[in-house]
């Protein structure tokens, strides 16, 4: 079914199946009919590529997808919506959809059984309450993906797609920067959903990289350091640390000094090499 993004037939489809927007789902429908065209063709799908798509709607970026991908496998949280999209969706014989939470999935088996011998990638129209845990779910499971495509708050993509030592930047920057290339591809405005939010949103691409950039000898450490440095920002990173991880000031600052990084610093300031060298000073000295 095409003009799925037509205010008038969004209501007609809204009117027919007695389905009305949860707020708690953070449920918000395109009705600009550029973005998604745009999304489909900048995601890395091709003939050969299966797509996982997670929070369908009523199917508009799906429709779209199912154009461009071999196989298309869109999770949907909300228990009415399947009914909708098997009709809304009825002219593409290469999309599945699965109900089920994202968050609870088990994603290494779902492409393992859905996408055998295709190269898989993400797209997706994230809710804002949940924008971060699915992001950081797809990346830290290190799914076999190449790369992620989701249209996101603002905000959120300004942090996502910042550069480390920028004032913007924060621990999922770093996160977000440790396992991808992350970039901006384009702005949607407010005025391009219905119901329209309050703020715009951006539509981001993270490259997934295929082997780590980094040198880190406990992943769970590094992260541990990077949110610790992070959860009081206006500190130097070594009082912000100290506090954090309740560790002895004297024994960081030596860790500090092994990796040839200077305690004072914000932890704004700091690259993720200088980071991975201080979790792996602060590992040995354990």
């Amino acid at each position: 079914m095409e003009r799925l993004w037509d205010y008038s037939e969004i209501k007609k489809i809204m009117s027919e199946s007695g389905f009305t927007f949860s707020k708690a789902l953070g449920q918000n429908f395109l009705v600009n009919p550029s973005v998604c065209p745009k999304m489909a063709q900048m995601c890395g799908a091709d003939g050969n590529t299966g797509v996982i798509e997670v929070g369908p709607g009523i199917g508009v970026l799906t429709n779209e997808l199912c154009k461009v991908a071999k196989k298309v496998v869109a999770i949907e949280l909300d228990e009415r919506l399947p009914k909708i999209l098997g009709k809304t969706l009825a002219d593409h014989q290469n999309v599945e959809i699965i109900s089920g939470d994202v968050m609870k999935i088990d994603l290494h088996r779902l492409i393992e059984e859905k996408f055998p011998g295709m190269e898989v990638v993400v797209c997706a129209n994230l809710p804002y309450y949940i924008t971060s845990p699915v992001i950081m779910k797809l990346l830290e499971e290190k799914l076999p993906i190449k790369a992620l495509t989701v249209m996101v708050q603002k905000e959120a993509a300004d942090r996502l797609c910042a550069q480390m030592g920028s004032r913007e930047c924060g621990a999922v920057t770093a996160a977000v920067r440790y396992y991808s290339e992350p970039r901006l591809l384009f702005k949607v405005s407010a005025g391009s959903f219905m119901p329209a939010p309050k703020v715009d949103s951006a539509v981001i691409r993270m490259d997934v990289d295929s082997k780590p950039k980094l040198s880190v000898n406990d992943e769970k450490l590094f992260f541990k350091i990077v949110r610790g440095a992070f959860s009081q920002r206006r500190k130097t990173v070594l009082n912000s640390l100290s506090s954090a991880l309740s560790a002895d000031k004297s024994a960081l600052k030596k860790a500090f000094e092994i990796a040839q990084v200077s305690p004072t610093l914000r932890p704004e300031a700091m690259t993720l090499e200088e980071f991975a060298r201080v979790s792996n000073a602060v590992g040995e000295a354990k």
